[in-house]
């Protein structure tokens, strides 16, 4: 089994984590696209969005044929956070959308 069905989302069930993988970020992530990895996981929390972005730019997949995660910390839930928060991961992350919002 490569993926999961989940109220119509097809989850890819083994994705690249990228906590404290530190200044080779972009090009770990890159690389595991390339080596046939598409569900990418981060997190606000890891300070690597921008990175993991980049990797996934240049790892030339296009993103329909990619599952990316992130998460929020629960402190940023509240009083409107949530959705400045999702908007601060896209534009971290460079992309329109994630497939799979968290709280961290």
């Amino acid at each position: 089994m490569d993926h999961v069905e989940i109220k119509g989302a097809r989850i890819p069930v083994i994705g690249f984590g990228t906590l404290n993988i530190g200044e080779t970020c972009a090009e770990a992530v890159r690389t595991a696209i390339e080596a046939g990895y598409t569900h990418i996981d981060t997190a606000w929390k890891y300070g690597n969005e921008v990175e993991v972005g980049e990797g996934i730019a240049a790892s030339g997949v296009p993103r329909d044929e990619l599952f990316v995660t992130t998460k929020v910390t629960h402190e940023r839930i509240g009083g409107g956070e949530l959705q400045r928060s999702a908007e601060e991961s896209l534009a971290n992350l460079e992309l329109d959308r994630v497939d799979l919002f968290l709280i961290h």
